[in-house]
């Protein structure tokens, strides 16, 4: 038995067949969902995993520690020094003693930006041995 419909079998379809769309829109979300996390810029730090491991290596003369004052101003060893100049000095070090480690002091109202600056420069000299001081909770004022 047929049944009978107002529509002629000529007649334009009214509604939008939303399949097409929504497959498209997932695929382009699973494109995201895997390329984001290769776009993202980020340094490489070495975290300890464990609080036996070796104790470190480096003496009191192979470390420097470098402040950040919340002015954004930069002291190593009592003496004021531009990004540059804190560069040029890091890379004679550097030079002088490939073991250099360094200990990163900054403000606890730091902008972070002026953080990462620092870091760049430590990771345009090539020193790897870097470490962040820190204050634990209870002592912390």
């Amino acid at each position: 038995m047929r049944r009978f419909s107002s529509r002629t079998p000529l007649s334009t379809l009214a509604e939008l067949n939303v399949t097409p769309l929504l497959d498209l829109a997932f695929v382009l979300l699973i494109i995201f969902m895997i390329t984001t996390p290769l776009i993202e810029n980020r340094m490489d730090l070495v975290v300890p995993t464990s609080g036996t491991a070796k104790p470190p290596t480096a003496t009191s003369s192979e470390v420097r520690t470098i402040e950040v004052i919340r002015s954004g101003d930069l002291r190593m060893e009592g003496r004021t020094y531009t990004a540059t100049e804190l560069q040029d000095t890091l890379a004679a070090l550097k030079s002088a003693n490939p073991d250099l480690a360094i200990v990163v002091r900054p403000d606890k109202e730091l902008p972070v930006q002026r953080f990462i600056d620092v870091m760049d420069i430590l990771k345009r000299v090539a020193i790897s041995k870097v470490g962040v001081m820190t204050l634990p909770e209870e002592a912390a004022p």
